[in-house]
């Protein structure tokens, strides 16, 4: 137990510094090719800090961890709404652009309901089983491509006011850090979820609970430290635009591909609570947000108690 213990501490590390220089290399990289800031903004930042989640659920499903697999992703959206754009707001209200509450939010939470809508086979279709197929995977694969070209055709139409951001690194080092960065990903995953499969059988705690929580939580890490800072530095469209790419990035490509690949998925420990609260933390961002089109420091409490409210049930639910 010890032993794991250390290990999973260890692959959280690797997953963490390997996340942040996989996105300093990236945007490095983006800034050599003279991408725009919102575009590295949306994608490559956003993506970058979902990494370690990716790196995390393709481990997990070739090992047959499907619950791992959900709960990595599921936990880390309610996360990245609740916990850390809420602890964001609190700690520096954060406007959100009439665009954004039109287009980007609203494909937020019609990718959540999409995911929820692929969950539920016997209560929409009849079906025997809860399968998440891998058509399903092919499906939001092309849901995420069409996500893409719409953010690609925006950041062409924008006209920047800003000059183009000299790279922090020469291109050589930058793609030798999106390399190095990538290799403490995988490393990380792959002792992450070996040792909380571990920890888990030992303490005869189920594989959703430790996804939701440990992992979801771990994994999520990235994205809390750069939406804070952003936040903090007063970069509101950075901290949006980095919940709104993970989320769907998440949903997309961490469950997305991992499906395409290995196949059929079938939900074991998984409770109507956990697919409610995806929905129910993408309406929210969306209400709070078209309110007054900012997230007040107010508005980000609430946030935060409905993320402890959620946990909380969770826990005392596994404990029943």
């Amino acid at each position: 137990m010890f032993l794991q213990t250390i290990l999973l501490i260890i692959g959280f590390v690797l997953l963490i510094k390997g996340a942040d220089v996989f996105v300093d290399g990236a945007s490095s990289t983006a800034a050599n090719f003279k991408v725009s800031k919102m575009l590295i903004g949306l994608t490559i930042i956003a993506f970058g800090t979902s990494a370690p989640e990716f790196a995390v659920s393709m481990q997990a499903l070739a090992s047959g961890n499907t619950d791992m697999v959900l709960g990595n992703v599921i936990g880390s959206n309610i996360i990245n709404i609740l916990l850390i754009l809420g602890l964001a707001a609190v700690i520096k209200p954060i406007r959100v652009r009439a665009n954004t509450i039109r287009k980007e939010l609203p494909i937020a939470l019609l990718v959540s309901v999409l995911l929820v809508v692929l969950f539920l086979d016997i209560q929409i279709s009849g079906g025997d089983k809860n399968l998440i197929t891998r058509s399903d995977g092919v499906a939001i694969i092309l849901f995420f491509l069409v996500f893409l070209y719409y953010l690609i055709a925006m950041a062409k139409k924008k006209k920047s006011e800003r000059k183009p951001e000299k790279a922090k690194y020469k291109m050589s080092i930058s793609l030798l850090l999106v390399a190095v960065g990538i290799v403490a990903i995988i490393f990380g995953s792959q002792m992450i979820v070996g040792s909380a499969t571990e920890i888990a059988t030992a303490l005869g705690v189920s594989e959703r609970i430790i996804s939701l929580t440990i992992i979801a939580l771990g994994t999520s890490l990235p994205e809390l430290v750069t939406t804070v800072t952003a936040a903090r530095k007063g970069e509101a469209e950075l901290a949006v635009g980095n919940i709104i790419g993970s989320n769907i990035f998440n949903i997309c490509i961490v469950l997305g591909v991992p499906v395409a690949i290995f196949g059929t998925v079938t939900p074991g420990s998984f409770q109507a609570v956990d697919l409610v609260m995806l929905v129910v933390s993408a309406i929210i961002l969306f209400i709070f947000a078209k309110s007054q089109r900012k997230i007040s420091r107010r508005e980000g409490a609430l946030m935060l108690v409905a993320f402890v409210a959620y946990y909380a049930v969770v826990l005392i639910g596994s404990l029943a």
